[in-house]
């Protein structure tokens, strides 16, 4: 029996990734256009959003395709700019078929001195952008009455607590009840909704320990496998999801966190009484 070529599972489909300047988004988008789809790439305040497409758009052509990537603009946020970057996104690819709520925002602060605007920042940006993006392609794919995909990325911190982070570690932990509420409400619609769990990526996000050899030693020694990810390594676990290959998948959140949320520190057995 002949086996898809892997290469090509996405061809055909098309994509909105928000937050897709830098970081994981910007990875995902790249390796949805190598797979074949069409990207809307969602930005916010510019920065390197026009290196982003023409990375995704080089990728494409490089693995056989031609197709009309793009750039939008929008605070998801914002749910008018929400519902006009939707719009806009299927009127120019044609339609929809995968949503990528990767926006997202942290910040440190004591618990105790969290300003509300902060919190409701955070929050505005993580969770609400996902529910404003979630609902407006939602109503597409049950207006076009064709099948769909929501993916969003999360964060081994939507179980894992993270002090100094409230406000992140909210909007993360709300994520995990966020995509099971709605797969189980449209699983029988054809729509998938599922997570990403990363652990500590090698992101601009994390430029904080990233850059520095003392502090990145630090980090990775709190991981199993030893080390922080990559965002391609993210990215191939949001296209696997996004393809037909995780087809009888939904309401999950699959955490890439290199055994992060396996509590690593009990691997050495200081928690129990061992030997005679």
């Amino acid at each position: 029996m002949d086996t898809p070529d892997r290469r090509y599972r996405l061809n055909g489909r098309h994509a909105l990734v928000t937050g897709a300047a830098t970081g994981i988004g910007r990875a995902i988008a790249k390796r949805f256009a190598e797979e074949g789809a069409t990207v809307a790439l969602n930005y916010f305040g510019g920065g390197e959003a026009g290196a982003a497409l023409a990375e995704v758009q080089a990728a494409s052509r490089a693995a056989g395709f031609d197709r009309p990537h793009l750039l939008i603009e929008a605070d998801v946020a914002d749910k008018n700019q929400v519902d006009a970057m939707v719009l806009k996104a299927i009127e120019a690819m044609g339609g929809l078929d995968i949503l990528v709520n990767n926006a997202g925002i942290q910040a440190y602060s004591p618990s105790v001195d969290l300003e509300e605007t902060e919190l409701r920042r955070i929050l505005d940006v993580n969770l609400m952008g996902s529910w404003h993006c979630a609902q407006a392609a939602i109503r597409h794919f049950l207006a076009s009455k064709r099948p769909g995909v929501v993916l969003s990325n999360s964060s081994v911190h939507q179980i894992v607590p993270k002090p100094g982070y409230l406000a992140y570690s909210l909007s993360k932990g709300a994520m995990g009840n966020f995509t099971r509420t709605l797969a189980l409400e449209y699983a029988d619609r054809g729509i998938r909704v599922n997570a990403v769990g990363p652990g500590a990526i090698d992101t601009p996000m994390n430029a904080g320990w990233t850059g520095d050899p003392g502090k990145r030693r630090a980090v990775e020694a709190h991981i199993p496998m030893g080390r922080a990810g990559t965002p391609e390594e993210m990215a191939a676990v949001f296209a696997f999801l996004a393809s037909d290959d995780a087809s009888y998948i939904t309401g999950q959140t699959l955490y890439a966190c290199g055994g992060l949320t396996l509590y690593g520190d009990f691997k050495t057995d200081w928690s129990s009484q061992t030997g005679p």
